[in-house]
């Protein structure tokens, strides 16, 4: 039986590409057009596990992900790091001249800003996922319509590519994390990454003594990023990635910052992809 992966967006987008490449080419693809949705599939039981980005080297990080892996005590078990090359494609014949629309994922249109101020004369639509966007182009032989999307999906639904590469950015990268209803999928001496959530009290010092635990735990912060608490005005969730060499080091400062802050919880612990 094929494993059941829910992505955002389609077959040929960047999240279809990170499921092949973390969980092989033999899975069954759930295509959810929302992240929102991408969860709901994996909490139901559609999807066996779900691929989300949640960060970009130039753009950062996509803050509502963070809340629906905590919100809806989802688990993190692994990340995935995909290098972003953005094309723009159209119908077979078409040319740039001809273009007065481009459609795509809003993340894509902001990695390919540059490219696209040298045509003011285009109109720039946001749109769901960029594969979904190229496949609309074809089904519904849309000219004068542009999509930005990854070179399969020109492949997958026969666009001509009149433009590649239009990213400014040509070192741009997307960190993918990989969902499932439970954790602790590796054996401990695997696990040197971990994704902790977090409250610490409204008092002068008190993130830096959290963080000085880290540290002396012997665990490098690779991300911080703090959100509002929804419920609470004026107070803020931190959200943090650690590395750590021995996962009884990681266990250590678990034990502390249990004490030392509100509302702690693990929100995975996995393989540090960025290392052998």
């Amino acid at each position: 039986m094929k494993l059941k992966v829910a992505i955002q967006g389609i077959k040929g987008s960047n999240h279809h590409q990170v499921a092949t490449e973390f969980l092989g080419k033999d899975i069954e693809l759930v295509e959810c057009l929302s992240f929102d949705k991408l969860i709901d599939r994996v909490l139901d039981g559609t999807a066996d596990k779900g691929v989300m980005a949640i960060e970009n080297s130039i753009a950062g990080s996509i803050i509502p992900n963070y809340n629906l892996v905590y919100h809806n005590n989802i688990h993190i078990i692994g990340e995935h790091y995909l290098s972003i090359h953005h094309n723009l494609m159209v119908l077979k014949g078409q040319t740039l001249e001809q273009i007065k629309e481009v459609r795509t994922h809003p993340m894509a249109l902001l990695q390919c800003m540059e490219f696209l101020k040298q045509y003011p004369q285009l109109k720039l639509v946001e749109d769901v996922d960029t594969a979904e966007t190229a496949r609309q182009i074809q089904e519904k032989q849309l000219k004068h319509v542009a999509a930005i999307a990854p070179t399969v999906a020109a492949e997958l639904y026969g666009l001509d590519i009149i433009a590649p590469e239009i990213q400014t950015i040509k070192n741009n990268a997307t960190r993918f994390i990989i969902l499932k209803k439970q954790n602790k999928v590796l054996p401990k001496e695997e696990i040197n990454k971990a994704s902790l959530r977090f409250i610490t009290d409204h008092k002068r010092g008190s993130l830096a003594t959290v963080l000085n635990v880290m540290s002396d735990c012997n665990m490098n912060l690779t991300k911080i990023q703090s959100l509002p608490v929804i419920e609470t005005p004026w107070k803020y969730a931190f959200f943090v990635d650690v590395t750590f060499e021995k996962y009884d080091h990681f266990n250590k400062a678990k034990s502390l910052l249990e004490i030392m802050s509100e509302d702690f919880r693990v929100l995975g612990e996995y393989k540090n992809a960025l290392i052998g």
